[in-house]
């Protein structure tokens, strides 16, 4: 049965990313002036959760000390559990470099109970999480909540988008509740559970390498973007629950999924601290930065988050939104130019109608433009763009779409292409009605400005007939 999913502002958070943070249920559960005393307050064991190397430099440094109940060691033997469409094997399907468009992913029907675990089906990845390096994309397709289960991901962090239904995570940090148009993230090896109020739909962001944050702002300064301050963090909150038929603590290991039992709740952390923590964030309190005079610029300046490659400039992955805004610029054809790209572009929406793609892209559904790939307007958006009256204008309202961008080549799995049957075998075709506008008689024209002779450019690249029968959208 699906549990009772409660109302997000019943949650309490801490604000800002990457803090140093610290919360106890119980009064004076943490230690002072020190991590392991002989004997911890209210007889609690201190337990350590790293999240990189104890000699990574202090400003990449993520760590965080639990006071818990029992210590997570008391557990009986993993033992190998079935995985479904979950995997990490990117070269055990044929290499497809086609654009790649899925119709709304299927939710299971009310006689197949899928928790949130075994819902996870991979769309696809590169790399692998043995040498860190990589990431992955899935989906989660669930209509039952986890009962007495826990999962934790050893191979990288979850970033989880929900698109339908609501979701109400325990973790070992505290209790947090999840939107649609709200993201979070869960870093690795974090133990968490899920609850649903009904079938629940979203996308994963998987990777291997490092942790998400914030993306550098530079010239634009200091603020913008995903601001610091509104990134939520839960407090401590804990059960001293033991369960007589035994609880499940699922992991994620190596691609694989492995299950244990104990006879208590994991979640019995009574007061924590550090900057090793899970967090939340509402993509409505996006600060937008766009062009106000001419140009479409180039959409990195839409990024939320972000996982640094060891090269400069280059991401593992990006998260980047298409959030609701004005477009003002001049003299420009304001879609998103034809591209081909040296990075990965996996897209979804989480609701309404994207603006670059508005028949077709639905909600719940993806795209996958792969490396070098080229996409762009479909005709019809290209016939509307270069007519359009250009004044002041609102994009996206009502809409929030997204795109997962990679540095890596991803590949996509069987489970993608052929056994969700959801793949968009006709979306080549919206490109084919593009036809040739050259004139090789065109001539620019000169026009007095200011009592100076200055060049424009006039007239419309389209017929009559493209022109009064423009419609449509455009896609990155």
């Amino acid at each position: 049965m699906a549990s009772s999913v409660m109302p997000s502002d019943s949650y309490k958070y801490m604000t800002g990313f990457g803090n140093e943070f610290t919360s106890e249920a119980l009064p004076n559960a943490l230690p002072k002036g020190q991590n392991t005393p002989q004997v911890c307050p209210y007889g609690l064991y201190a337990e350590q959760l790293s999240g990189s190397a104890f000699t990574a430099p202090r400003e990449t440094n993520k760590r965080s000390w639990f006071y818990r109940i029992r210590p997570s060691v008391v557990h009986k033997p993993f033992k190998r559990i079935e995985q479904g469409y979950l995997t990490n094997k990117f070269t055990d399907w044929y290499p497809n470099p086609n654009q790649l468009r899925w119709l709304p992913f299927s939710l299971p029907g009310p006689d197949d109970r899928k928790d949130f675990v075994q819902g996870l089906c991979t769309v696809c990845g590169a790399g692998e999480p043995c040498s860190r390096n990589g990431l992955a994309v899935h989906m989660y397709l669930c209509n039952a909540s986890m009962h007495n289960k826990a999962f934790y991901n050893s191979d990288g962090d979850f970033l989880i988008v929900p698109q339908q239904g609501s979701l109400n995570l325990t973790t070992e940090f505290g209790k947090i509740y999840v939107d649609p148009n709200e993201i979070c993230v869960v870093p690795q090896g974090i133990r968490f559970s899920v609850d649903v109020a009904g079938p629940s739909r979203g996308y994963i962001l998987e990777i291997y390498n490092g942790h998400f944050q914030l993306p550098n702002l530079g010239p634009i300064g200091a603020n913008g973007l995903a601001n610091p301050r509104d990134f939520l963090t839960p407090v401590a909150s804990f059960e001293d629950r033991t369960v007589a038929e035994g609880y499940s603590i699922v992991s994620k290991f190596q691609g694989a999924l492995f299950s244990a039992t104990q006879e208590h709740s994991p979640f019995d952390v009574v007061a924590w601290h550090g900057n090793y923590v899970p967090f939340k964030y509402n993509l409505a309190n996006f600060l937008v930065i766009n062009s106000v005079s001419f140009d479409h610029i180039d959409p990195s300046i839409f990024t939320v988050l972000t996982c640094p490659s060891q090269k400069p400039g280059v991401a593992v992955a990006d998260f980047v939104i298409f959030p609701p805004r004005w477009t003002v610029q001049q003299h420009t054809f304001r879609p998103p130019y034809y591209h081909r790209n040296c990075m990965s572009e996996f897209m979804g929406l989480i609701y309404g109608r994207y603006e670059a793609k508005e028949e077709g892209f639905l909600p719940g559904g993806a795209s996958l433009h792969s490396m070098m790939t080229p996409h762009g307007p479909d005709a019809a958006a290209f016939s509307k763009a270069s007519t359009d009256k250009l004044q002041a204008t609102r994009v996206a309202d009502g809409t929030m779409a997204f795109m997962f961008e990679s540095s890596f080549s991803m590949a996509v799995t069987r489970w993608a292409e052929e056994t969700c049957g959801r793949l968009d075998h006709t979306y080549y075709k919206a490109w084919q009605p593009l036809t040739s506008h050259f004139n090789h008689e065109w001539k620019p024209e000169s026009k007095k400005q200011d009592g100076k002779d200055s060049v424009v450019v006039t007239g419309s690249r389209l017929s009559d007939q493209e022109a009064q029968t423009a419609q449509g959208s455009y896609s990155f």
